[in-house]
């Protein structure tokens, strides 16, 4: 900005946005300084860099603005935890179920986690294929992103929307 800009010739934008040209720094710094406005270095890459007369606390201000909006726009993705036991009846399946759609649709992962206790532990097929068997039936909205897998005393699977 203004003095710091130690390159010798810029190609310079004015206020109103037109193109003024390859203009020696000092010019530039001359012609900001009489708009009452600051030589911002907007494209320093560039050869020569890129400056722009404009109000620099007003522009830092719009960068800070949009960075927000970005922010509210951006869609961030939860994971939600349905949780079952290897011997769950068929509707206590079918509320689980309900939840981990509802769950897939709103764009969050689903995290489903068996938990095995006592002499389950000897059938851990009977939870295998109650995993697979949800799996199967959520394909259509999601896909697996970690297959079922024992960790101690549970078994985990993780699904994700197919669209995020």
């Amino acid at each position: 900005m203004n003095e710091q800009i130690t390159v010798e010739e810029v190609r310079l934008v004015d206020e109103e946005g037109e193109m003024k040209g390859v203009v020696p720094t000092a010019e530039a710094i001359e012609m900001a300084d009489e708009a009452g406005l600051d030589l911002v270095e907007v494209s320093p890459g560039a050869v020569p860099p890129v400056c722009k007369i404009l109000d620099h606390s007003k522009y830092k201000y719009e960068l800070q603005k949009k960075a927000t909006e970005a922010r509210k726009k951006q869609k961030t993705v939860d994971v939600k935890e349905v949780k079952i036991r290897p011997g769950i009846e068929q509707h206590d399946y079918d509320v689980k179920m309900r939840n981990a759609r509802r769950f897939l649709e709103d764009g969050n992962k689903v995290k489903v986690t068996m938990r095995f206790r006592g002499r389950e532990m000897a059938h851990q097929d009977i939870g295998m294929n109650l995993l697979k068997r949800m799996q199967e039936e959520l394909a259509d909205l999601g896909k697996t992103e970690l297959h079922p897998r024992l960790e101690g005393r549970q078994m985990i699977m993780v699904l994700g929307p197919d669209k995020v």
